[in-house]
């Protein structure tokens, strides 16, 4: 395969992995076509990407691409393919119900949003039909949730939409006072106007920015000749706009989450030092009674340090008394926040169980994050590190990060101690 992968381009877009009778078995989207396609084919992939793509790769015959002017729009192209070809690879590493989507509402001025799967009836993450009517388009499956959020984020400051704010609310929602919403809720925008806007949204998400661009090219020219030069000017800037997509931050959270998967084979304390961001880690932890009054915490240190302002509380909705099923839910409901930081390595508090818990569910999300667990004796005291298959111990990197990740598990029990006895003291 080095003389398929040595012809791809360093750039942007989609590669299609296909087995015999030029059948697809996989579509998948890259900032660097070269780099991410030789990463299928090295000799560590089995610890890398796991048994389901090793075994993939075993039946590859031919890979082709698709070149994009920017890694945006290779998301979207990547959604859409996905959507029309149904590769029975993109769907076995994932659990259906943690697909994200993009939809569009069905009202007089329609709000952009993301949904998963598990909010739309589907039988295949590409077949789907909205619970209610009042979806009147789904683009998607996005596999990776954070990447997403960065790509509505960049849509957004192209064609400025509604996504929570109410019309004729009367005052403008902090989307409008920033520009992200074109102002529905005061009245700046007629319905006729807005209609417009979602109909380039529509275009964009189903891969047709050259004909977005002929009619954006087109409106321009009608305006013009309206004198609504104020107008033609605004959507002469449009045009530029997606013609010059600029996606920085699409492109850092993609290569991180393309790199992840290395961190095996790095030594994370040198790494560290020469690290511009700081070394984030993640704990959690469970606190409950016999099963009762069940809460978790998240508790976060960099650099060595407690962070906080980042520790975060759950009260577990599960109705069991199980530690691994209430751990899931915390880690679900963490990464439903793709505005918060991603960690660089996740603690949880137990041995082999607790760790393939936190493991599996990663996986099935598109979440590529060293986890490694805290084993404690019968005094509740630490005795062991259990390192996952996402990170050996010999990729730790010595006693600096063991000791951070001690003090991580610590914290965290600390935390959920104390929020179990307040609520405990609450509902006395």
């Amino acid at each position: 395969m080095n003389k398929i992968t040595k012809k791809l381009p360093e750039a942007p877009g989609i590669y299609i992995l296909r087995g015999t009778r030029h059948s697809i078995l996989y579509i998948g989207k890259a900032t660097s076509l070269r780099a991410r396609v030789a990463s299928y084919f090295r000799n560590d992939l089995m610890a890398t990407r796991g048994p389901i793509i090793a075994s993939m790769i075993g039946v590859v015959k031919t890979v082709d691409f698709i070149k994009t002017d920017s890694v945006l729009e290779a998301l979207i192209l990547e959604a859409h393919l996905i959507k029309k070809y149904k590769p029975p690879y993109n769907t076995k590493e994932k659990d259906n119900k943690s697909f994200n989507f993009v939809v569009i509402t069905k009202e007089k001025f329609p709000r952009v949003m993301t949904m998963r799967s598990r909010n739309l009836e589907t039988k295949h993450p590409s077949e789907l039909k909205p619970k209610t009517s009042r979806l009147k388009a789904v683009f998607g499956p996005f596999p990776q949730g954070v990447v997403l959020h960065e790509a509505l984020t960049m849509v957004r400051k192209i064609f400025s939409f509604r996504d929570t704010c109410k019309v004729g609310q009367g005052k403008p929602c902090f989307n409008a006072q920033i520009g992200l919403c074109p102002g529905v809720c005061v009245g700046r925008v007629s319905q006729n106007e807005y209609t417009k806007t979602i109909q380039h949204i529509k275009l964009f998400f189903e891969g047709k920015k050259p004909a977005l661009i002929r009619l954006l090219e087109h409106e321009m020219r009608q305006s013009a000749q309206k004198l609504k030069f104020e107008e033609a000017l605004r959507i002469k800037k449009t045009i530029f706009a997606l013609k010059h997509i600029q996606d920085v931050a699409l492109l850092k959270a993609d290569h991180a989450r393309e790199t992840r998967p290395d961190l095996g084979n790095l030594n994370l304390r040198s790494d560290l030092s020469f690290a511009r961001d700081p070394f984030r880690i993640e704990a959690y932890d469970i606190a409950h009674i016999s099963g009762t009054n069940t809460v978790g915490v998240m508790i976060v240190v960099e650099d060595g340090e407690p962070k906080k302002s980042d520790y975060r509380k759950f009260k577990i909705k599960t109705s069991t008394n199980d530690d691994n099923a209430s751990l899931r839910e915390i880690l679900s409901r963490r990464f439903e926040h793709t505005e918060w930081q991603m960690p660089k390595l996740i603690i949880v508090d137990g041995g082999k169980a607790q760790v393939n818990t936190a493991e599996k569910a990663l996986t099935e999300w598109g979440i590529a994050i060293p986890v490694v667990g805290v084993v404690k004796d019968k005094h509740h005291r630490p005795k062991d590190i259990f390192y996952g298959k996402s990170l050996p111990r010999a990729g730790l990197g010595g006693i600096a990060h063991e000791r951070s990740i001690l003090l991580a598990n610590s914290e965290a029990h600390r935390f959920a101690v104390a929020y179990h006895q307040k609520l405990r003291g609450e509902i006395k």
